[in-house]
């Protein structure tokens, strides 16, 4: 064969193979290109949220759960455990029945997201939820969870407001309304892309807001209609075990980390800006308590202690990634005596019976750590800076706008939901139960036992 034939040969062959493998590497290009417009969650992002939930869960039982068994008699020790337990489990289902579709849905609505996602319609291994990085994602499965644990922890919050006297049923009730018509719409309006308050640049990290300012309310509001405890005022109602106190109180600050810096949904340095932010934040808060105790009482305790803890964490949870190190010591150090002065000196003066001072610290710290956070974002102040065009001034007024939002969707909302609970069932135990004890008259078990 002649060298001309051979080279006429191989084009042939050449141009068959190019038009049978045409489609395949046509596919191939298809695929590769199907591929890089739809990002993969990074394996390490999704270990980092994992262990983000299983914290915040951890917050709720046994952390939460504790610290205000701690504070009631010991006769009610039972039935703050199982409160906690049971509004964290009831909501926990009503999330993936509805709760997750309502806040994060997809829907246009500036007030709630919609019903695509009822039941968990379209969640699969699959699907994918965006975090604050362009082309990150994590598995839409552990964004939801996470978020569930919020819904979860949040409503068992107000329970502290109105321990020692409201029915267990009532308290669950109430609770899954409350979720259902003040918290998810809430989540909504801040968290989502769609939402109100997300909308207008309102700036909450991790639920300064949502979680904090929305529990401290629906507390408040509880403990005015509930009512007082049977011989407040009179009897001696000291928290009966402060160690248990001090054990629940520190599970928080550690399930904390996962609180804050899991609401950076990825494993990034917005993480562990986060983490630093609680840790010095917290520190600084106990130490100006304990100060401020100091001056005022003669002597720093160990309540005093642990209610600075909680402040420290409540006031910097909207701002932990937005915040500096040293904007979150500023803040840890003025919410303190501002929370003290309402747990001691404004609860005294009005009267109203407020258990484990979820007003006073959660609603207090709260709203001082979304305004604080509109200031402490300045970049000049060690933050992240503002969105272009926004000034600290304007910023102070949309944080203003959200916690005044926050409210009256919730103070309203949830005076309406105790009067519906208390037409169905009734708010309060008989005054014979009261003074028995809950864990026996509500669960017919006692926490402690004379050996």
């Amino acid at each position: 064969m002649s060298f001309s034939k051979l080279s006429s040969t191989f084009a042939r062959v050449g141009a068959l193979s190019a038009a049978v493998l045409a489609p395949a590497i046509a596919f191939a290009q298809d695929a590769t290109s199907a591929a890089a417009a739809a990002p993969v969650p990074d394996k390490g992002d999704t270990a980092f949220m994992f262990i983000s939930t299983i914290l915040v869960l951890f917050m709720l039982v046994p952390g939460l759960a504790l610290f205000y068994g701690g504070l009631v008699r010991s006769k009610n020790m039972l039935s703050v455990l199982m409160q906690c337990t049971m509004v964290g489990a009831v909501v926990m289902i009503l999330w993936v029945l509805y709760g997750y579709s309502f806040a994060f849905g997809g829907g246009t609505s500036p007030y709630w997201g919609g019903t695509a996602k009822m039941f968990l319609s379209g969640v699969s291994t699959s699907t994918t939820a965006a975090t604050f990085s362009k082309g990150v994602v994590i598995p839409e499965f552990i964004f939801m969870l996470f978020q569930m644990t919020f819904a979860a922890i949040t409503p068992a919050l107000i329970i502290g407001a109105f321990a020692e006297r409201i029915k267990f049923g009532a308290a669950v009730l109430f609770c899954a309304l409350w979720a259902t018509f003040v918290y998810f719409p809430i989540a909504h309006m801040v968290w989502d892309s769609n939402g109100m308050l997300f909308k207008m640049g309102a700036l909450d990290f991790a639920g300064g807001t949502v979680v904090h300012i929305n529990a401290g309310i629906a507390g408040f509001v509880g403990a005015i209609l509930v009512g007082k405890r049977v011989g407040f005022g009179k009897d001696m109602m000291a928290p009966h075990s402060m160690t248990l106190t001090m054990v629940g109180a520190s599970m928080l600050w550690v399930g904390w980390f996962g609180f804050n810096a899991g609401s950076n949904l990825e494993a990034s340095g917005g993480a562990m800006l986060a983490t630093a932010n609680t840790f010095v934040a917290t520190a600084a808060a106990i130490i100006s308590w304990s100060l401020v105790e100091t001056f005022t009482r003669g002597k720093a305790s160990m309540l005093g202690g642990a209610s600075g803890m909680v402040a420290g964490l409540v006031a910097i949870t909207p701002a932990a990634g937005i915040a500096g190190p040293m904007g979150a010591i500023v803040m840890g150090l003025i919410v303190s005596p501002l929370c003290y002065f309402f747990v001691s000196v404004v609860k005294n003066k009005f009267g109203y019976d407020d258990t484990a001072d979820v007003f006073g610290v959660h609603c207090i710290g709260g709203i001082f750590g979304a305004i604080a956070t509109g200031v402490f974002a300045s970049a000049s102040l060690g933050g992240v800076g503002y969105a272009d065009g926004v000034t600290m001034g304007s910023q102070v007024v949309v944080q203003l706008t959200a916690v005044v939002t926050t409210i009256l969707w919730c103070g309203i909302g949830s005076a309406i939901l105790y009067k519906i609970v208390d037409l169905i069932m009734g708010l309060r135990v008989t005054t014979e139960a009261e003074r028995e004890g809950l864990d026996l008259a509500s669960h017919g078990e006692a926490a402690y036992h004379n050996s």
